[in-house]
């Protein structure tokens, strides 16, 4: 079984999840179950996804859930470029989750091409 918490890739993930928690408290009431809680369910996912690909014991079960890990990631990259759009980010709290989910990103699809070429 692999340590997810000696991964580069969940440590980015965790954090973003925390920042994201953050920024999106200040979010409207009326986006609590909408893009408030999308995006939450997204950059929680993708730690989530992380920690059970490092639980499994198959090399194609472990890339499996880094790819799912992978699609939240980028899912959670448009929404927090939409909810700049509509007005509930600012500029600087935008370009610090832009910045991280990028990296996440990054990293993420970095560790999946290592492991497709093994």
């Amino acid at each position: 079984m692999r340590d997810h918490t000696k991964l580069r890739a969940f440590e980015l993930a965790d954090n973003l999840a925390l920042t994201v928690y953050k920024a999106t408290g200040g979010f409207p009431r009326e986006e609590m179950f909408g893009l408030t809680s999308q995006l939450r369910r997204a950059v929680v996912s993708i730690a989530s996804n992380i920690v059970e690909g490092c639980a499994r014991f198959s090399e194609a079960e472990y890339v499996h859930f880094l790819d799912m890990a992978y699609g939240s990631a980028r899912e959670a990259e448009y929404q927090i470029s939409l909810a700049h759009r509509l007005g509930f980010l600012p500029e600087d709290a935008h370009d610090d989750l832009a910045n991280r989910s990028a990296e996440t990103c990054k990293v993420l699809n970095g560790l999946l091409r290592a492991l497709r070429k093994q």
